[in-house]
């Protein structure tokens, strides 16, 4: 068949590779979601899946020119497979439980762990991701195998991934902020469906016109297997250095981004979908460009080199323009404005390089078309090249690169390769390249080779580190004055943190651009309260779990606890405990080098569905829950996997902030607690009457304190060193800690009427707490929820002078 029938129907191709885009995104976000559930979110869990992913697209497109015979009607086979698409959506919606109940009861931790999680994320991904990637190979098979047909795939790759762009979009802002990870996929299926069923309907329109004009049926047939020269190789190798520095840039530039924008899931959304149009446009670019006179594979040798440029651009964009624009987003009314200058700030750094790896796909394309060849094969090597360098890009540079050698030197490396695509596209032809210049006038002559290479080594000099302000104040630091001088800064495995010195009374640490923890006093009070409520009101605890290291601060309030013996601190990114938490020895009562003291690399909700030990005490402090990927520690069913865990009489911890929220989050927030912990409390950090954040306690029965018995246990010897370390966060008693109750489960029921539980099935709170990333309502907030307070006769007893001085505490003195 010629191009020309293909050519017919194009409109219509393009809305069916619209729509499967779409439903792919939409498929993937949802996919990572759940599987984010069973496997953790740390960044070696996410680098598999992503490997698995793209490895299953990239083989499908190889698979299908082999499995399915080129005479087989394209049309039929593409519906085919976007039916099968729509099936495996459904299947891994509703098997899912049934994974994590099977992962659960075999899963482990370091090497062991790692591989069952490959293995899990390949067999949920495996089957539906071999569909995917085999559509485009399918439906080149009714397009004729040379520069101008193969053109009309290039086109139809650049609206797939504008397709994607509003799926991202679509499942990001609309289908799971709204609604839940169900409800996307049914869109998503629905999506399959009408583009499965159109496709058949057109392969009848297609077959009847071909009767009634008298054309032959069949699809593309090649007469005989044309050679390939060695010069199609080295395309490929080409368009696989294309994909790998396409896949590294987007992990370091979301990286990067996220710090400056902030990491919420809206953050990501915006990214993703910037990128996704870049390629997208640079597709349909690529396609008009590759109809032309100008040879394809000199067209893809200047845009590797341009992209040296574009990677510089980028380079210097996030780390030396965008952080000086004048922005401070807590004037904005609302989150839109704030979306929409986040929009232009990623359109401005990323685009332009992104433009240039979307024309790449197309130019190689026709770069290996030729007349007897089966396009689906030609099809599937180029897809499967890209895919591949793809795949090394993403968990390359995410548990590699940047890990060992920072942001800086991996967008470095990306122009280096970017430079050696260009070469290997440019150069390595059938004949020399002089004599291929001098007879067509065309190709890069040998002093342009050298110029280009001396400019590629001033972009590489000129290529700026990202400054240690950015890592510690991200989104806020072209609004705020910039005080302090950073003790360390480093790149890791899943954040980027920084520790400063503020002045002699404080230091902060940072992590992906805001505090996260420091030795202020309102957060040495907050840290220790998390250790020392659950300690304290614990008859005798012996074994504890710390999620999250931060400072180390919250794990050092246990190490004064004679009865303790065990102390489990859960951290994702090694660098905070194995670096950070050094800088706050002081605060932490020195917790890292205590022998009862196991530390362990790992996602915590991972390590709590996995283990099989229980605790007495477990004590949560999280990263703020606006950040992508932390709503997961908030939810109803990690709250029930922790109570779980609990021994008899065990208690729980959790950490709420107020500020940099909003109404909506923190009611979720708490109404999930209590629906797992119905008798929870809830205990104010107060400090001097302004409340900041709150920590929440549950347990699985009633909580009794008595004032006599607690006060008599703190007098004990053996207790001093616990008092001491009350009294550094100003609370010399146990009434005076006590005095910080806030309020008491049952009796929020009315304030927390119509709160929206946070489930794994929706992870609404990330949605929510996402809007509130630049509000400052926390002391309104705080008020709200002290206004149903009343004085805990029922859980707290004592002699009448003790309840006197907790009265007083708790400034309840009527």
């Amino acid at each position: 068949m010629n191009d020309r029938p293909a050519s017919r129907y194009l409109p219509a191709l393009l809305v069916l590779f619209l729509g499967s885009g779409c439903a792919a995104l939409i498929y993937e976000i949802v996919w990572f979601q759940l599987l984010e559930m069973v496997v953790g979110s740390s960044a070696v869990s996410l680098a598999v899946l992503l490997g698995t992913y793209m490895g299953g697209m990239g083989a499908g497109s190889l698979l299908l020119p082999r499995l399915v015979s080129p005479r087989r009607n394209p049309l039929r086979v593409y519906a085919a497979l976007e039916a099968g698409i729509g099936l495996c959506g459904l299947a891994i919606l509703f098997g899912m439980p049934a994974v994590v109940r099977v992962y659960s009861s075999l899963a482990g931790h370091g090497f062991a762990g790692l591989l069952g999680r490959g293995v899990v994320g390949a067999a949920c991904l495996l089957v539906p991701t071999l569909l995917m990637g085999a559509t485009l190979p399918a439906i080149s098979r009714w397009i004729e195998a040379t520069p101008r047909g193969v053109s009309w795939l290039g086109l139809l790759y650049g609206v797939n991934t504008l397709g994607a762009v509003i799926g991202c979009l679509l499942a990001g802002f609309y289908l799971l902020r709204l609604y839940d990870m169900g409800v996307a996929t049914y869109v998503a299926v629905a999506v399959n469906a009408v583009v499965a069923s159109a496709a058949l309907v057109l392969s009848l329109v297609a077959r009847r016109q071909k009767k009634e004009s008298g054309e032959a049926e069949s699809s593309v047939l090649p007469a005989a297997a044309a050679s390939e020269d060695r010069g199609t190789a080295a395309v490929l190798v080409a368009i696989g250095l294309s994909g790998f520095c396409a896949l590294g840039a987007e992990v370091v530039w979301t990286r990067l981004l996220s710090l400056l924008l902030g990491g919420t899931v809206y953050t990501f959304s915006i990214i993703l979908a910037v990128f996704l149009a870049g390629i997208g446009l640079g597709g349909g670019a690529g396609s008009l460009l590759a109809r032309g006179k100008i040879p394809a594979r000199s067209l893809l040798a200047a845009c590797q080199l341009l992209l040296t440029a574009g990677i510089a651009w980028a380079a210097f964009s996030v780390s030396k323009a965008l952080p000086l624009w004048p922005i401070n987003a807590t004037m904005a009314a609302s989150p839109g404005p704030v979306f929409q200058i986040d929009l232009i700030r990623c359109l401005w750094a990323v685009f332009p390089a992104a433009l240039l790896w979307g024309a790449s796909f197309p130019l190689t394309l026709a770069s290996v078309a030729g007349p007897g060849r089966d396009p689906g094969r030609s099809v599937a090597k180029v897809y499967a090249a890209n895919t591949a360098g793809a795949i090394l890009g993403a968990v390359g540079f995410s548990l590699i690169f940047i890990p060992t050698i920072g942001t800086q030197q991996s967008q470095r490396l990306m122009i280096g390769l970017a430079f050696a695509a260009a070469l290997v596209a440019g150069v390595y032809r059938r004949k020399p390249l002089a004599a291929a210049a001098t007879k067509r006038g065309l190709g890069i002559s040998i002093p342009a080779w050298t110029a280009a290479l001396l400019a590629t080594a001033l972009l590489l000099w000129s290529v700026p580190g990202v400054p240690w302000v950015i890592i510690a104040w991200g989104r806020t630091v072209a609004s705020r004055t910039i005080k302090g001088t950073p003790l360390y800064v480093g790149e890791g495995m899943s954040s980027s943190v920084a520790v400063v010195k503020l002045d002699e009374q404080i230091t902060n640490f940072h992590v992906s651009g805001k505090v996260e923890a420091s030795s202020d006093p309102q957060d040495m009070r907050l840290q220790r309260m998390l250790g020392h409520i659950p300690a304290l009101l614990h008859p005798k605890p012996e074994s504890v779990l710390i999620v999250g290291c931060g400072a180390g601060v919250t794990a050092g309030s246990f190490v004064p606890y004679p009865s303790v013996k065990r102390i489990v601190i859960c951290e994702i990114e090694p660098l905070i405990p194995k670096v950070v938490a050094r800088f706050f020895a002081a605060q932490n009562h020195g917790v890292l080098d205590d022998p009862r003291v196991e530390v362990v690399i790992d996602d915590a909700r991972h390590y709590i569905l996995t283990t099989r030990e229980k605790f007495d005490i477990i004590t949560s402090d999280p990263i703020h829950p606006w950040v992508k990927g932390s709503a997961s520690l908030y939810s109803k069913e990690y709250f029930e996997l922790v109570r779980q865990r609990l021994n008899p009489g065990g208690l729980v911890t959790q950490w709420v902030p107020l500020y940099e929220s909003t109404r909506e989050a923190v009611q979720s927030e708490m109404a999930t607690f209590f629906d797992v912990f119905p008798r929870g409390t809830i205990w104010g950090n107060d400090l001097q009457g302004l409340g900041y954040d709150v920590v929440l306690l549950g347990q699985a029965g009633e909580l009794h304190i008595d004032l006599d018995a607690l006060a008599g246990r703190l007098a004990a010897p053996a207790q001093a060193p616990v008092l001491a370390s009350l009294e550094e966060v100003g609370f010399p008693s146990a009434t005076a800690l006590l005095g910080t109750f806030a309020g008491y489960g049952p009796d929020l029921a009315l304030y927390l009427k119509g709160a929206a539980i946070n489930r794994d099935r929706n992870l609404r709170l990330q949605y929510l707490a996402g809007l509130g990333l630049n509000a400052a309502k926390g002391m309104s907030l705080y008020d709200e929820i002290m206004a149903d307070r009343r004085f805990p006769s029922g859980i707290i007893t004592g002699s009448p002078g003790l309840l006197v001085e907790l009265r007083g505490a708790m400034r309840l003195l009527n």
